[in-house]
C-alpha cells in the first residue's frame, strides 16, 4: 500500500499493485510521443509490438547509465488457491539462468561488474523487474534481461534452493510490525476478495515436493507471462532508433495470447460489515490509527485527481488544519491521507495518524473530530480556488521537473504504462486539467462514519484470547461499531471551533528567472568572518531552485549522553513549532529540514529561490527563540524513549550494524546509556541546555543554485546578525573513528528474533586515498561472489551482502548476514571459508579482469549528478571534512586507477583475508515475549 505524506501535492503513483488498469489500445507499431516537461531534453517514443508488448523508449545522449524495467500485470492476486506465494517464487526463479545464459547468477554478475544494480518486486497485481548498468553495456545487459522472460530455464535442481530463499525472506520479517499489521488488515477485508491472501510464500505453501512445485511455477509462467500483460521501458544514451532495434530483436519472441488483467470485482471492504474496528497488537512502541473507506476506483480520473484533491485538504498541516489542532491538543504527532489500494474495479481511501499515548486513550474522540473536519471540507472545501492552487503547483512541478535516477524512473514508468494513456505517461502524476466538483463530492460522500473500518496498531490493545493471524501469529480483534461510537467528540468538542480550511498559499513563487553567469565547478568562499559562507552558482538543471545549508556546531552537543539527547529533543520542538507556518511553503516546492548530528544541528532550506530567504529567516528565528513547553517536552521525551526501545526490536542484522557504529564512532553512546539518560531528563534540563548550546557556536553555510553572489552574501549577513546576538564563535572538531588494534573484538548481542544477525567488519590501516580506493575495489570484487556463495548456493539467509563500510574517511569492509538456519559460529566459519577460497580466485585473476572491476567502481564514483541536491550534498560533505579542494571523488578515482593486481592481492592477503583489524558481532535469540527487557551486548575474548 502507498501512504502519502499529509497534504503534499499528491502525484499519481502507480506501482507495486496499486492499479489494475490497461492503457488504451494502440495498433501494433503505432508510435506516440508523450507530453514532456519543458525542462526535459530527452527523446521519447512509445510503441506497441506485434505481440502486444507496450514499450517506452527514452534516449538521453548525456546519460552515463542505461536502465530498463519490465512490469507484468500479474501478481499474488492471480495465484491459484492452493499455491500462495507462487508469483513471488516465480520472480525469484527467473533470475536463475536462461537458455542463452544458463549459469545461475550470470545476469547479476554481469550487472554488478559493469557498474549496475538490479532488483524486482511482486505485489497484488504487478511484478516489476528492473536494472541499471553503465550505458555502453546496455545492449548486452538488455539481452540477458530479455532472456529471463523469453527463455527461462526453471532448472529443477534450483527449485528447493530458491524455495528456501523465499522462506528466509518470509522469516526475516515475521516480527516486522508493518507485515504483522498487514496480515491482520487482510483478515478484516472482504473474504470474497483475493487481496486477503498470504502473498509472500514459505516452505509450507511452496511445499509438496520439488517436482510438483517445479510443475506449478512453470505452469504459472506459461499461463500469465504474456506480452499483452507486459510493459517495457528502456533508457539509454543510444538513439531511439537503436533502442527500438534492440527491443524488437530481443522482445519479439515474448509469448503472446489473448490475455487481459484478472478482474477483481468483489469490493475490498464489505459495507455490510461496517463500521468496525480492527485492533492489532504491536511489538514496537508505536501507536497508529487508520481510517479506511471503500471507494470507487480513481485511477482513470487522473485528469481531475479526486483522491489528490481530497487528500490535500484532509492532510493539510497549516494553521487550523486537522493535524494542527490535534497536535496542539497533544493527541497526534503526524497525519497522512490518500488512496491506498486501487484495483480499477474499486479502491480504499485511507487516513493515517500517529497517536500520542493520550491520543490512543481518546481515539474515538480523535476519529469524531476527523469526521467534523471532513464535514467542513464537504461543506466549504470543494471550491475552484483550491483546485486552481493545486493545478498551479502541479504545473510548476512539471515545468521544472528534475531528472531522477534512471533505474527508479524506468521502474515507475513501466507501472504507469498500465494505467494511463501513453501520451500522458510522463505528465499524469503532475497535471490537473479538469475541475470536477461532482467527483470530489462523490469521494467525500464515501468518507462517512457508517462506511469506515478503524484500525489501531499499538501494544496492549488486544485481549489474551485474541485471534491470531495465520502466517505472522499476530493478535488482533475485529469488532462491529455503531455510528455514534465514531461521532461523539466528547471533551474535544471545543476543538471543532478551531478547525479551518487552508488560506491562499503565500509561498507560491513569482520570480522564476534564472540568474546569469557560469556554473561553479566547486564552491567559492565568499566570507570567512565571522564565519565561512560557501557559494556556488548553478542553473545547469534549468530550474530556479537553490539549496541553503547552515550548520550550527556547538561543543555542548556532545559533552555528554544527556546533551546528545537534549539536542535531539530541541530539534523536535523546532520542527514542531514551525511546521504549521512552513507547511504551505512545502506545498509550494520550498522545503526545509532541521536535524541533529554529532556536532550540533543543521538547518536546510531548498526549493524555488524566490522566497528561500523568507523561510530561512523564519527557521533561524524559531531555532534561536524556541518556545519551549513542558507538555511538549514530555511528549517528545516519550517519543524518544519509544524510538530507542524500538531500535532493540529491529531486524537482527540492523541491530548488529547499530552496535558496530556505537563501537567505532567516539561520540555515540551505547543504547542502554541513552535509554537511562532519556528516562531521567527533565524539562528544566532542556531549558538550561538550549542557551548553553547557543553560547558558543562554530557555524558554516553553503548557498548553492539559482543565487547571485550578492544574494548569498546577504543571506550570510542575515544569519550572522542573528547569531552574533546570541553566540561567541569557536571551533568544534570533527568526531573521530576509533582505530582498531590488530586482532578481533567479538561481541554477542541478545535480540528477540529467531534469526541470527551477523556482521564481520574489517578496518583499513590508514585513511590515505590508496587505502580507501583499495577497500572500495575489494568490496566490488567480493560482493557478487559472496552473495552467490552464501545466499544463492548455501542458502544461509535472505539478507547477505558485502559492502565497503567507510566511516569518516576510515576505510572498511563489512560482511553482513541474517540467517534463519545457522548460528553465529557457523556463519563465521562460512565467511572465513569464503575468504580463503576467494584468495585463490584472486591468484587466478588476470589484469584485464581487474580493469573491468575497476571500471565498475569508477563508474559509480563518476556517476552523473541528476539533481542540484545531489551536488549540494556532495559539497556539504566536503565542507564537513574540511576538504576545501572539493576533490575527494576525483582523487579516489585516480587512486582506483592506480591500483594493480599486486597491490590488490597484498591488501587482501595482509588485511582482509586474515581479518587483521576486525569486529565480529553476532546476535543471540532471547525469549520471544513482548517485554522490553533486553540484555546489553557482551564482549567476548579477543581472537
Amino acid at each position: 500500500m502507498k501512504l502519502f505524506r499529509s497534504g503534499c501535492l499528491i502525484l499519481l503513483t502507480i506501482m507495486t499493485g496499486l492499479v489494475s488498469m490497461t492503457a488504451p489500445a494502440l495498433a501494433a507499431e503505432q508510435t506516440v510521443s508523450p507530453k514532456q516537461s519543458p525542462n526535459d531534453s530527452r527523446d521519447y517514443r512509445y510503441l506497441k509490438l506485434e505481440n502486444g508488448l507496450r514499450v517506452l523508449l527514452i534516449s538521453d545522449p548525456k546519460a552515463d547509465k542505461g536502465a530498463a524495467a519490465l512490469d507484468v500485470h500479474v501478481g499474488s492476486g492471480d495465484e491459484p488457491d492452493d499455491r500462495p506465494g507462487i508469483a513471488h517464487f516465480l520472480e525469484h526463479m527467473l533470475f536463475l539462468g536462461t537458455e542463452k545464459y544458463p549459469e545461475a547468477g550470470e545476469y547479476q554478475k554481469f550487472i554488478s561488474n559493469h557498474g549496475g544494480s538490479h532488483n524486482a518486486s511482486t505485489s497484488f497485481q504487478h511484478t516489476n523487474y528492473f536494472f541499471d548498468v553503465d550505458g555502453e553495456y546496455l545492449e548486452p545487459a538488455l539481452d540477458r534481461f530479455a532472456q529471463q522472460f523469453t527463455a527461462p530455464l526453471f532448472t529443477p535442481e534450483l527449485v528447493d534452493r530458491e524455495r528456501n530463499a523465499v522462506h528466509s525472506e518470509y522469516t526475516s520479517k515475521t516480527r516486522d510490525d508493518s507485515r504483522r499489521f498487514f496480515s491482520a488488515f487482510k483478515a478484516a477485508l472482504n473474504p470474497e476478495h483475493r487481496y486477503n491472501r498470504f502473498a509472500v510464500g514459505n516452505l509450507e505453501t511452496l511445499g509438496d515436493g520439488d517436482a510438483a512445485l517445479h510443475e506449478d511455477v512453470v505452469a504459472f509462467y506459461r499461463e500469465h507471462y504474456k506480452a499483452e500483460l507486459m510493459t517495457l521501458v528502456v533508457y539509454g544514451p543510444q538513439s531511439l532508433d537503436t533502442l527500438e532495434k534492440w527491443v524488437k530483436t530481443r522482445f519479439d519472441d515474448l509469448p503472446s495470447g489473448d490475455r487481459s488483467p484478472f478482474p477483481h470485482e468483489a469490493p475490498l471492504l464489505d459495507t455490510e460489515r461496517l463500521p468496525a474496528s480492527l485492533k492489532v497488537e504491536a511489538l514496537k512502541d508505536t501507536r497508529r490509527l487508520q481510517l479506511y473507506f471503500p471507494a470507487e476506483s480513481l485511477m482513470a480520473q487522473y485528469q481531475s485527481k479526486p483522491g489528490s484533491y481530497v487528500a490535500n485538504l484532509i492532510g493539510h498541516e497549516g494553521p487550523g488544519s486537522l493535524l494542527d489542532v490535534l497536535k496542539e491538543a497533544g493527541l497526534v504527532s503526524g497525519l497522512s491521507a490518500g488512496t491506498g489500494i486501487d484495483t480499477q474495479e474499486n479502491a480504499v481511501f485511507q487516513i493515517s495518524m500517529s497517536l500520542t499515548p493520550d491520543g490512543l486513550e481518546r481515539w474515538q474522540e480523535v476519529v469524531a473530530l476527523t469526521f467534523e473536519y471532513i464535514d467542513l471540507i464537504r461543506e466549504k472545501g470543494v471550491a475552484r480556488h483550491y483546485f486552481e492552487e493545486q493545478q498551479q503547483l502541479g504545473e510548476l512541478s512539471f515545468r521544472f521537473a528534475e531528472k531522477t535516477q534512471p533505474i527508479r524512473q524506468v521502474s515507475h514508468l513501466a507501472g504507469n504504462l498500465h494505467a494511463v494513456a501513453p501520451e500522458d505517461v510522463l505528465s499524469a502524476g503532475y497535471l490537473m486539467n479538469q475541475y470536477a466538483p461532482e467527483r470530489y463530492h462523490a469521494l467525500l460522500d464515501q468518507l462517512r462514519p457508517e462506511n469506515t473500518l478503524v484500525s489501531i496498531l499499538a501494544p496492549g490493545v488486544t485481549e489474551d484470547d485474541a485471534q491470531r493471524t495465520d502466517w505472522y501469529d499476530t493478535p488482533y480483534e475485529i469488532k462491529r461499531l455503531k455510528v455514534q461510537d465514531l461521532t461523539s467528540t466528547g471533551a474535544l468538542s471545543h476543538l471543532a471551533d478551531n478547525l479551518s480550511l487552508p488560506e491562499p498559499n503565500p509561498f507560491i513563487p513569482e520570480d522564476l528567472d534564472l540568474v546569469k553567469g557560469e556554473r561553479h565547478e566547486k564552491p567559492v568562499k565568499l566570507s570567512g568572518e565571522p564565519f565561512a559562507v560557501w557559494y556556488g552558482r548553478d542553473t545547469s538543471f534549468g530550474t530556479p531552485r537553490a539549496n541553503l545549508y547552515l550548520s550550527l556546531r556547538s561543543p555542548a552537543a556532545r559533552d555528554s549522553v544527556e546533551d546528545k539527547l537534549l539536542t535531539q529533543l530541541w530539534v523536535e520542538r523546532i520542527n514542531e513549532q514551525i511546521n504549521a507556518y512552513a507547511y504551505p511553503a512545502h506545498l509550494a516546492g520550498l522545503n526545509y529540514s532541521v536535524y541533529n548530528h554529532l556536532r550540533g544541528i543543521t538547518l536546510r532550506v531548498s526549493g524555488y529561490s524566490d522566497k528561500l530567504h523568507e523561510l530561512l529567516d523564519s527557521l533561524l528565528q524559531t531555532t534561536l527563540n524556541t518556545r519551549l513547553a513542558k507538555d511538549r517536552f514530555e511528549l517528545h521525551r516519550q517519543q524518544l524513549i519509544d524510538s530507542l526501545e524500538n531500535s532493540r526490536k529491529d531486524k537482527p542484522y540492523t541491530q548488529a550494524l547499530g552496535l558496530l557504529s556505537e563501537k567505532l564512532i567516539t561520540d555515540l553512546w551505547p543504547l542502554n546509556e541513552q535509554l537511562e539518560a532519556a528516562r531521567s531528563l527533565t524539562f528544566e534540563d532542556l531549558q538550561a541546555f538550549v542557551p548553553r548550546f547557543l553560547e558558543k557556536l562554530d557555524p558554516v553555510m553553503l548557498a548553492h543554485g539559482n543565487l547571485t553572489p550578492a544574494a548569498a552574501l546577504n543571506l550570510g549577513s542575515q544569519v550572522s546578525a542573528r547569531l552574533t546576538q546570541k553566540a561567541e564563535f569557536t571551533d568544534v572538531e570533527r568526531t573521530d573513528v576509533r582505530r582498531l588494534e590488530p586482532g578481533t573484538t567479538a561481541l554477542t548481542l541478545p535480540v528477540k528474533h529467531s534469526d541470527t544477525g551477523y556482521v564481520r567488519y574489517v578496518q583499513g590501516a590508514d585513511t590515505s586515498y590508496p587505502a580507501r580506493a583499495g577497500y572500495r575495489l575489494a568490496a566490488q570484487l567480493v560482493g557478487t561472489p559472496f552473495y552467490h556463495s552464501l545466499r544463492t548456493e548455501q542458502q544461509l539467509g535472505y539478507v547477505v551482502f558485502a559492502n565497503a563500510y567507510e566511516l569518516m574517511e576510515v576505510p572498511g569492509l563489512a560482511f553482513v548476514i541474517q540467517s534463519p538456519v545457522a548460528q553465529g559460529p557457523e556463519l563465521d566459519r562460512q565467511v572465513k571459508a569464503f575468504l580463503d577460497e576467494y584468495s585463490q580466485t584472486l591468484s587466478d585473476m588476470e589484469e584485464a579482469d581487474l580493469e573491468a572491476q575497476k571500471a565498475s567502481v569508477i563508474s559509480r564514483l563518476e556517476e552523473e549528478d541528476k539533481t542540484l541536491r545531489a551536488i549540494s550534498e556532495r559539497w556539504w560533505q566536503e565542507i564537513d571534512r574540511q576538504n576545501t579542494g572539493f576533490d575527494t571523488r576525483q582523487r579516489t578515482v585516480e587512486a582506483v586507477q592506480a591500483l594493480d593486481l599486486e597491490a590488490v592481492r597484498k591488501l587482501y592477503r595482509t588485511e582482509i583475508e586474515p581479518l587483521m583489524r576486525s569486529v565480529l558481532i553476532t546476535t543471540e535469540t532471547q525469549d520471544m515475549d513482548y517485554s522490553d527487557d533486553v540484555a546489553p551486548a557482551e564482549e567476548q575474548p579477543a581472537e
